[in-house]
């Protein structure tokens, strides 16, 4: 395993994040493909024999499930000293609002709950998850720096949000002498790169760190043509932030499958080989062992220049998908998320 520092912190992450969507109850929430809690400490107990040192959840997975599963096995397996837990908030819903519980009391009350699911005393890295078009940022980050002050959180993220969004979070945190971001979690992978147009060089310029989520495009880029899963053919939001673009995608897919077939290692290897030369810790999700084995091995390849010219040269520009092409500041009614949130 290999290690780095997470952008302006003290934190010393694997360079391969093991992404927790994928663990939770079923029966509830979002997602029907989770799995249950005895195959995500087997997942787990394997990220961490091969030196995964960093897990990401959030809140809305699973209604809080995914955080329990996550919690209890870390408990049990592992030094919480040694390990980096990432936990994300959802944005206020209306009830909130319409009770007087404001941004500040809001970001409390979901990190206290959090805690709460995963047994612990703090996170290493607490994650704005979603944009808040209803609440003033002064408020998301006056809660977000007691988080800090209390010891609950000892760094803050910010994931699904503009480069503009994060520079005014981050100017607004210095002119108050509050916690700033030291990471951002976006969407990118090898078919979705918008976030090289102004989110890379600002990270690159301010030393924030990058740890995208759907690293393998919901596994587009880890299965050849033909090939399924129960994700596949389940989830409609991984349907919603590609099937628009798949074909210009699968010319990209076709060449990720030239290079593993070149090299003699699975598609996730080629995948992740060219997302770690581009970022610090990419998230990656696991529901069967030997996802998280062939994760680690991307480490062990190293893509020359043309390879990367290769992969890279038919790709056009995308429109955004996924969260950010749905949460925005005018909006007919409440996401998924937002009312999943409110049986928590």
């Amino acid at each position: 395993m290999e290690y780095v520092k997470l952008g302006n912190s003290h934190l010393s992450v694997s360079r391969i994040c093991l992404g927790c969507m994928g663990f939770g109850d079923s029966s509830i929430g979002q997602h029907s493909w989770t799995i249950d809690e005895a195959h995500t400490r087997e997942i787990i107990k394997k990220s961490l024999e091969l030196g995964v040192n960093f897990f990401d959840t959030a809140i809305a997975y699973q209604l809080g499930t995914s955080e329990q599963f996550v919690g209890r096995a870390l408990r049990d397996m592992a030094k919480r000293d040694q390990v980096v837990v990432a936990t994300k908030f959802l944005p206020r819903t209306d009830d909130e609002i319409r009770n007087g519980i404001n941004g500040r009391q809001h970001v409390l009350n979901s990190l206290d709950r959090s805690l709460r699911h995963l047994g612990m005393d703090y996170v290493d890295l607490y994650i704005y998850h979603i944009w808040d078009y209803k609440t003033p940022a002064e408020e998301i980050l006056e809660g977000l720096n007691e988080a800090v002050r209390s010891g609950k959180a000892r760094y803050i993220g910010i994931a699904n949000a503009y480069a503009y969004q994060l520079a005014k979070m981050n100017a607004l945190a210095e002119r108050n002498g509050w916690a700033k971001f030291i990471s951002v979690q976006n969407h990118y992978n090898l078919i979705m790169r918008e976030e090289e147009r102004e989110m890379f060089p600002m990270c690159r310029e301010d030393n924030i760190a990058m740890t995208p989520y759907s690293a393998l495009a919901s596994g587009k880029l880890a299965k050849r043509p033909g090939e399924t899963s129960k994700r596949q053919a389940e989830d409609s939001f991984m349907h919603f932030k590609y099937d628009g673009t798949a074909e210009q995608d699968n010319r990209i897919v076709a060449r990720v499958v030239q290079l593993a077939d070149r090299y003699g290692v699975e598609m996730t290897q080629i995948s992740l080989a060219w997302l770690l030369t581009k970022v610090e810790s990419p998230i990656v999700g696991a529901t069967k062992i030997h996802h998280i084995e062939g994760a680690v091995k991307s480490l062990n390849i190293r893509l020359s220049d043309d390879d990367i010219r290769y992969l890279e040269e038919p790709y056009i520009p995308h429109n955004l998908s996924g969260v950010m092409a749905v949460n925005k500041p005018v909006m007919n009614e409440e996401p998924v998320w937002v009312k999943a949130s409110k049986n928590q």
